[in-house]
């Protein structure tokens, strides 16, 4: 099979990369928020399980913490990353299934861990400027609310 994508590629890059859950219910809706939302029409995607949750220092999560360092090291240098958004998603399987963190204080627990990610990032380059955000579900689609991380 061959197919030819009608999307014009883009040489310049736009310095900025967005860490999030790698949950397919939720891809389209981060892509329009940071391209319509934070008008970032193109940037570097860091998807997995989790997302930032991955970078709270969560012991289930260690080794996924220490490659996404390692990735944000890689951008920082390579692609000159100076700007990281962080989102986290209301009801994401990663603190329900993996951490084991119930409905009622998962929300609360994912924002701090906005928080806590934010100073990791930080710790590969003190130049990166770091935005998060949660997300959740309303009757249209879905709410972006900023979280404070400084």
């Amino acid at each position: 099979m061959t197919y030819r994508s009608p999307v014009p590629y883009h040489v310049e890059r736009m310095h900025a990369a967005a860490v999030y859950c790698s949950d397919g219910r939720v891809g389209e809706h981060f892509d329009d928020f940071l391209k319509h939302g934070l008008k970032l029409p193109r940037y570097d995607r860091v998807a997995l399980p989790g997302g930032p949750g991955c970078l709270a220092g969560h012991t289930e999560a260690r080794l996924e913490q220490e490659g996404v360092i390692g990735e944000l090291k890689f951008l920082t240098d390579a692609h000159r990353i100076d700007r990281v958004i962080l989102i986290q998603h209301e009801g994401c399987a990663f603190y329900g299934h993996r951490l084991g963190v119930d409905d009622a204080r998962m929300s609360t627990l994912q924002r701090a861990d906005l928080v806590r990610a934010a100073f990791q990032i930080r710790r590969v380059s003190s130049d990166i400027n770091v935005e998060a955000y949660f997300a959740s579900r309303d009757d249209s689609g879905m709410l972006f609310e900023q979280v404070q991380v400084d």
